[in-house]
């Protein structure tokens, strides 16, 4: 049986041939135009829409108008696949705001890339984007706390190599070898296999099946780290995944440990984690390609302390870089 491009081309040219020598009108050009087109390939299934985020629930009341509601940050084939919000940490310091960022995970590649002293060694992956690695490049964040002292409670792992342990119950994001990314704890839903290509894990979980977990509520500096000046309301990170799969990036410069996993678990998350802290660790950053494809611009989300050139830049720690599919 014939194809169906082929079965239109035939279709067309014999009611063409038909009305050879009668008053049949002959197809136009661009009837024919159409013809030929069917004749070479069958036509691209659609792009799936993808549609904007649900607000989010603010951490202050009354929130601000459009206060937690999602906008697009990076679209790829006219589809919003990264989106984003800003929230004020508290009613006072209306200056510092939280960026969330919402990622569909099908339309995304996520790399691990380690940094140039953290987790430590040398490693075939650079510890920046060099130029030949920024087409289609769409963001990057921050990685977790050192893993070479022990800060991290966990290790670090990157095509066959370890450093650090990979700790049982630790939280942890892992790479996979098609590109996609989830969010888990260690040996008790993500486990090392053939497909895993990267593992960073930092300290326990923030969220877990959904619900804020009790170390949020009764940890300490033991559980969550030192802080700048031993504040509570410090830059902080975390990111997570919902229970579609898509991953949830939250940051910003006055977060405790509570609104930040406040904020995971009201963007959607089911597991979520925390990963870097204090002033000069966390950032998002955005990249927009309309006017150098091979070299994208870059954005921060929010007005975090390094710039956004920093992972253009060699860097001392490990961070996460994403490309468009």
């Amino acid at each position: 049986m014939a194809s169906w491009p082929t079965a239109v081309a035939v279709a067309a040219l014999s009611t063409a041939a038909c009305g050879q020598g009668s008053d049949t009108p002959q197809p136009s050009a661009s009837a024919a135009a159409a013809v030929r087109r069917a004749m070479v390939s069958p036509p691209q299934p659609p792009v799936p829409v993808v549609p904007l985020h649900a607000a989010l629930r603010p951490l202050v009341s009354p929130a601000n108008p459009d206060e937690g509601r999602f906008t697009p940050l990076v679209k790829v084939k006219g589809q919003p696949v990264i989106q984003s919000t800003t929230v004020r940490p508290d009613a006072a310091d209306t200056e510092f705001p939280v960026g969330v960022v919402w990622m569909r995970r099908d339309a995304l590649r996520f790399d691990l890339h380690p940094g140039a002293q953290e987790p430590g060694g040398y490693w075939r992956v650079p510890p920046t984007i060099p130029d030949d690695l920024r087409t289609g490049l769409v963001a990057t964040w921050n990685g977790g706390f050192k893993v070479s002292n022990g800060d991290s409670h966990g290790g670090f792992q990157l095509n066959g190599r370890t450093v650090g342990e990979l700790r049982t119950g630790a939280a942890s994001e892992v790479f996979h070898r098609d590109g996609s990314l989830t969010v888990g704890v260690w040996n008790r839903g993500v486990s090392m296999g053939p497909d895993v290509v990267g593992v960073r894990q930092c300290l326990v979980p923030l969220v877990a099946h959904g619900l804020i977990t009790d170390d949020v509520y009764q940890g300490g500096t033991a559980t969550w780290g030192l802080t700048d000046g031993g504040n509570t309301m410090v830059a902080r990170s975390g990111i997570g995944v919902d229970r579609n799969g898509d991953l949830v990036y939250v940051g910003g410069r006055l977060l405790s440990v509570e609104s930040l996993a406040t904020l995971l678990q009201r963007a959607g998350t089911v597991t979520a984690m925390m990963l870097d802290i204090n002033l000069s660790w966390p950032s998002f950053m955005s990249y927009d390609a309309s006017w150098k494809p091979h070299d994208p611009v870059p954005r921060n989300l929010v007005n975090f302390v390094r710039g956004p050139y920093r992972y253009y830049d060699v860097s001392s720690r490990d961070f996460v870089a994403v490309y468009a599919r």
